[in-house]
């Protein structure tokens, strides 16, 4: 067992090593501490569900003053297929989620790429702000409900997304709970940065 306490058992050393790294920087920065069992409800999220499995290592509440927020250490097994062969890979990542006061419905919000914008002119699917190109340039963003997206997908909202500072996140939304992450490795700069959007969110929406 690591000091930050969960079960390290068939971890590489240099996956600990990632793991206790962001754990201090996190710890020095925010007032961190352990949750003990929450249910997540990661399953509700096409993040985790595009996956062949995923468990969850620990989880860790950050108190902020306004609304808790989370940090969860996440390892994630997936199969590929190569000429006929299926193959196992294991990432460990990092997510942070918060639980927000308005029903967004269900939204997720990416970098838009060049193959988004083609697309876009033959069939457009995705939610645009007219009032806020910068933004609507910069991320595809795919809702369920127009509606309740674009009431609670305010400036405040749409700033914090623009400050994000890491490519190839995910933000994805369910009602009331927000989780953002990426498929790169766990470092402690992510970290904070995600902690850092969960917080500034918890504040505002």
């Amino acid at each position: 067992m690591s000091s930050f306490l969960f079960d390290t058992k068939g971890l590489s050393q240099d996956t600990i090593d990632s793991f206790q790294a962001t754990y201090d920087e996190l710890r020095a920065r925010f007032n961190m501490q352990l949750t003990g069992h929450i249910n997540f409800h990661l399953e509700d999220f096409d993040a985790f569900n595009q996956y062949h499995d995923y468990n969850l290592l620990g989880s860790y509440v950050i108190k902020n003053g306004h609304s808790d927020c989370y940090v969860l250490f996440v390892d994630t097994h997936s199969k590929k297929a190569h000429e006929g062969l299926i193959t196992d890979h294991f990432e460990y990542q990092t997510w942070a989620l918060a639980y927000l006061k308005r029903d967004f419905g269900r939204v997720k919000i990416r970098p838009e790429t060049l193959r988004d914008k083609l697309a876009e002119l033959i069939h457009p699917l995705e939610l645009d702000f007219k009032e806020d190109k910068a933004f609507s340039d910069t991320f595809y963003v795919m809702v369920n409900d127009h509606a309740k997206a674009i009431s609670c997908m305010d400036r405040h909202f749409r700033n914090a997304v623009m400050d994000i500072r890491e490519d190839d996140f995910v933000i994805e939304i369910v009602n009331h709970t927000l989780i953002v992450g990426n498929k790169k490795p766990i470092t402690p700069t992510r970290a904070i940065y995600m902690a850092e959007f969960v917080c500034k969110l918890a504040e505002v929406c």
